[in-house]
């Protein structure tokens, strides 16, 4: 789940952080000293039958810290670090996205920062070294990002949601000529993001945007509210909000005289996948939707599903998977029965304490003042509108209300959103509903951005030159085209087709 901008990842595997002076009862904490921090650091992660280069670049923005991670030897992946804390010369980073966390000291004797890097339940020790900001950096590859003069119209737009009371933004795309033309709005994953649903050096939308467009299909795309030059508040809202956002694309795009108003449809990825039912099912205008990696069970099945999948990937031992599952479990069960948020944060800190304690088999961690910032941070993480309307929310009864046709492709890689699971919900769903335009692919090799992936683990997505499998983009392109009435190209027999009644 968030932080994980087109995916819902949330990783609880207690962290077990070595043993620290922490802070005397009825002392202050001492006073954060970022600056000391800030730059480029390196070390090398000995993990037994490997040798990882982990680069942590720290900067400082109006006194607040954050961090991002870059592992080296990995394709230079790019880990957004969710929670940078400093308390005097100590510093902790979380990151929920690999399940992994660091803490460490800066000596005032050698410079450098010693402490414990911890993933899925297995620590390591870590010493920093200050480096100048350009070395262990790599230029990645995305050569399938398009390069100006496209061969078509690209316009900045704004449009209004009356029903939230702000604006959106984004760039609307179409065909040089002709129209008015079938359109699709994209609409993008969980936690906040740009028109280009930017993520691990990869721009997904843009490079999906580009491939519709070139083959006649308009397309708009938008940063979500209270995101790039979107108004509006990102942190109260929920799926159901998002929706309305959705719809005031489709109320925009009939504006248009370049668009065709009966033809106008939604592509979610991920919890957009969520997104564009209830949009469809709101509105009359929605003449078709995509579905790509979307959810058909609740937020708390996919969140079990998906933790142990990462995990696993990651060689984390059973017996540490199964006590996320019931450290995640003890978490959703207070979100599920106790509606105040204060008296939920209190049981959630808790939890994550106790396990923090079991894991630590004894250490010190209670007074340590980066370590309860670095507990807050998970508690932030579920306790909220958004995480507790995802946790509950049961995609199948929306589904069954769906009237337009529905394409659904989830690739048979993807550690985020399980295929099987997902696609079966998905179309019993609509089977029931008695929907009978529809389809479903399982794309094999796909990982839940569709790129062609070793593992599917999140971990690889950076790494991956690649931003989208062409097949994908092809097969969503004629599957709108041949929806829209006009006359793909391309064959779906070189997909693997699951279902279509």
């Amino acid at each position: 789940m968030r932080p994980l901008l087109a995916c819902m990842t949330l990783t609880l595997i207690p962290l077990a952080i070595g043993a620290g002076a922490g802070t005397a009862a009825g002392q202050e904490p001492p006073e954060p000293d970022t600056a000391g921090f800030v730059g480029t650091w390196m070390g090398t992660l000995d993990a037994g039958a490997a040798q990882l280069r982990l680069r942590f670049v720290i900067a400082e923005t109006e006194g607040v810290p954050g961090a991002t991670l870059y592992s080296v030897d990995q394709g230079n992946a790019q880990i957004q670090v969710a929670e940078t804390t400093v308390s005097g010369d100590s510093i902790s980073m979380t990151m929920p996205m690999i399940g992994a966390s660091f803490r460490g000291t800066l000596s005032a004797e050698d410079g450098k920062i010693t402490g414990t890097f911890t993933q899925a339940g297995q620590s390591f020790e870590l010493v920093l070294e200050r480096v100048p900001d350009d070395e262990g950096a790599v230029t990645l590859r995305r050569p399938q990002n398009p390069e100006e003069p496209y061969p078509y119209l690209a316009e900045d737009v704004a449009y209004a949601n009356p029903e939230g009371g702000h604006t959106l933004a984004g760039t609307f795309t179409r065909p040089a000529s002709g129209g008015p033309f079938p359109a699709v709005i994209l609409i993008s994953g969980s936690g906040p993001q740009d028109r280009d649903e930017a993520l691990m050096g990869h721009r997904p939308f843009l490079v999906l945007a580009d491939h519709l467009t070139r083959r006649g299909i308009a397309v708009l795309r938008y940063d979500d509210r209270g995101v790039g030059e979107s108004t509006g508040d990102f942190g109260t809202a929920t799926s159901q909000d998002f929706a309305s956002d959705a719809l005031a694309a489709v109320a925009y795009l009939k504006t248009r005289d370049d668009v065709d108003p009966g033809k106008i449809g939604l592509a979610g990825h991920s919890e957009g996948g969520i997104i564009a039912p209830m949009a469809a099912v709101a509105s009359r205008d929605v003449s078709y939707i995509v579905l790509m990696a979307a959810t058909g069970v609740n937020g708390e099945r996919i969140l079990y599903a998906q933790a142990a999948l990462i995990a696993r990937a990651a060689g984390a031992p059973e017996e540490a998977i199964a006590a996320n599952r019931e450290q995640q479990r003890a978490i959703f069960d207070v979100l599920k029965r106790e509606p105040d948020r204060g008296r939920a944060g209190e049981k959630i800190t808790a939890i994550i304490r106790a396990g923090l304690e079991r894991a630590n088999a004894g250490g010190e961690t209670a007074g340590d003042d980066a370590m309860r910032q670095a507990v807050a941070a998970q508690v932030r993480q579920v306790n909220n509108p958004w995480f507790r309307y995802f946790l509950t929310y049961e995609p199948a009864p929306m589904l069954e209300r769906v009237t337009v046709p529905v394409l659904a492709i989830n690739g048979e890689k993807d550690l985020q959103v399980p295929y099987q699971e997902n696609l079966r919900e998905i179309e019993a769903a609509l089977r029931r509903g008695g929907n009978t335009r529809y389809e479903t692919h399982a794309l094999p090799d796909l990982n839940h951005l569709f790129q062609h992936a070793q593992t599917g683990a999140p971990s690889e997505y950076q790494s991956i030159e690649e931003t989208w499998s062409v097949e994908a983009m092809e097969l969503i392109a004629d599957w709108i085209l041949k929806t829209a009435g006009g006359q793909p190209r391309y064959r779906f027999s070189e997909f693997p087709l699951l279902s279509t009644p």
